[in-house]
């Protein structure tokens, strides 16, 4: 029987609000994404695309086991574990009486934490050396955003790739202050190229594996040499 669930969760909105869609995933044994999903949610904003996200999360896994949310959401931690009792106890408003945002999804997240035992854990994102986890919901969220097509592992997708590298100056932050940061997984880098954390497709529409060498390209991260064929000659 399985003792603790390790899951992530990740909303993504191309232009706040935009495209948008929700993902999760769930660790397997060896505490890789064994388990995954991504959909749509049409033209959304952040907040309500990271809400999502964990709603469905929540929905997904067995209640009667315990399980570790890791989220980069600020805003969806803190409505969640801050200020939902109060908004509770005001009738789902505010402190300053205004009607709670999104409240059908916090009333839902409400009804899906009762008798649970869920501890949520705080990821700063777009790390160099991030949370595999974290990264893994925010890459697939993100696609989905873009193509507004459902995806997982019940669908038999392959989790995608990267879209971009790490966000400038975001190594140097750390994680919220009171909340715990989970430890994360170090990715080798070679000039312009890393280890690949987990399998995903190249360009060339060939498959590469975990650990093997990839580098970014214009549509993401592929083979090396389809970059280098790629590139236009000088």
């Amino acid at each position: 029987m399985v003792e603790r669930i390790i899951a992530a969760c990740d909303g993504a909105s191309k232009g706040n609000p935009g495209p948008a869609a929700w993902a999760w995933v769930i660790a397997d044994a060896a505490g890789e994404v064994g388990r995954w999903e991504a959909g749509p949610l049409g033209r959304a904003t952040n907040n309500v695309a990271e809400l999502t996200a964990l709603q469905r999360l929540l929905e997904a896994v067995d209640p009667a086991v315990p399980v570790e949310v890791r989220m980069d959401s600020q805003y969806a931690m803190k409505a969640v574990t801050t200020w939902l009792p109060g908004w509770r106890k005001k009738g789902w408003k505010t402190a300053a009486g205004a009607p709670v945002a999104n409240r059908d999804l916090v009333v839902r997240i409400d009804e899906l934490l009762a008798g649970r035992t869920v501890e949520f854990v705080y990821t700063p994102a777009h790390q160099v050396d991030g949370d595999p986890l974290n990264a893994a919901a925010d890459q697939a969220a993100s696609h989905t955003a873009r193509t507004q097509q459902a995806a997982g592992t019940s669908l038999g997708s392959a989790l995608p790739p990267p879209e971009a590298g790490p966000r400038p100056g975001a190594a140097q932050r750390g994680g919220k202050p009171g909340t715990r940061t989970a430890q994360p997984g170090r990715t080798a880098r070679s000039g312009g190229s890393v280890k690949a954390k987990f399998p995903g497709r190249c360009r060339c529409g060939r498959p590469y594996a975990k650990g093997e060498t990839i580098a970014k390209n214009p549509d993401g991260w592929g083979h090396p040499s389809c970059i280098t064929a790629a590139a236009p000659a000088g």
